[in-house]
């Protein structure tokens, strides 16, 4: 009996701790994500400052405006859109902070389909 309940403190302690969220060491700087799409990595680098980014993805350079909703969120929205689906903002969602990386989830504003990845910070 005192096996099971000090295992279930145990597990008590480890469900409650929250996971890191020092969105702040992230709104700028310069940035890598990999994503996998049939089975090939495809890696974007970009730049975030305040108000900019700058993306290169595939040799091809495109920029969106960044619009911080608080501290953990904010929407991207392209500056030169080519096309209708283009023109749809992402609204970017930081869930939780490691050393050099953050996971986040993003969706089209308005839309419930929702989607998660991992960033990592080069610099």
């Amino acid at each position: 009996m005192k096996k099971l309940t000090l295992l279930l403190f145990t597990f008590l302690l480890v469900s409650c701790s929250e996971k890191e969220r020092n969105c702040q060491d992230f709104k700028t700087g310069k940035f890598e994500f990999t994503q996998d799409i049939n089975g090939k990595k495809h890696t974007s680098t970009f730049t975030r400052t305040e108000n900019l980014q700058i993306e290169t993805y595939n040799g091809k350079t495109d920029s969106a405006s960044v619009r911080w909703v608080n501290d953990c969120e904010f929407i991207l929205q392209k500056l030169h859109p080519k096309n209708m689906a283009e023109e749809k903002a992402i609204s970017m969602k930081i869930l939780f902070t490691e050393k050099n990386s953050y996971t986040f989830e993003y969706s089209f504003v308005g839309s419930n389909k929702k989607s998660r990845g991992t960033v990592t910070k080069l610099d």
